[in-house]
């Protein structure tokens, strides 16, 4: 008996780009040093689908910039929007930034957006939509910085 060898076209084609059925939402994550929050739209931007934050799920006020509160926010968040039928987000990152604040995010977006994406949120685009102050006031501190 001898046996066939089986080809590369032989085999079924499994398509994989096939275009699935995507409902998208906008995921606005604002992580700062003190607290992350995520706050989902639909595609517009217009109407809230689901709104969490650090501070919902943990009990100290320390804990709600941390990873792990921004974790236990995203869980929580993936978990309403499947339910309202929207299964892919395209993220938009903000850090304080403006005129005084950090422009770099807290620790807790790169978390949530991890945990949106192991809870099965397709992840689309991610933005930073940071504002960018344009040389608006003076900054503190005098015409030789702060000495230290």
């Amino acid at each position: 008996m001898e046996r066939k060898k089986e080809s590369h076209e032989d085999r079924p084609r499994r398509e994989y780009n096939a275009p699935r059925n995507i409902r998208w939402g906008l995921a606005h994550i604002y992580s700062s040093y003190n607290n992350t929050i995520i706050h989902v739209t639909d595609i517009t931007g217009t109407e809230t689908l689901a709104r969490s934050s650090g501070g919902q799920v943990v009990k100290s006020d320390r804990l709600e910039s941390s990873p792990t509160a921004a974790m236990l926010a995203a869980k929580k968040i993936a978990e309403i929007i499947r339910d309202k039928g929207v299964n892919g987000l395209h993220v938009r990152v903000r850090a304080p930034g403006g005129h005084q604040g950090p422009a770099n995010t807290g620790p807790g977006a790169q978390a949530a957006i991890r945990a949106l994406s192991r809870a099965g949120i397709l992840i689309g685009k991610i933005e930073d939509v940071t504002p960018v102050a344009h040389d608006g006031c003076r900054v503190k501190g005098g015409r030789r910085g702060r000495r230290v």
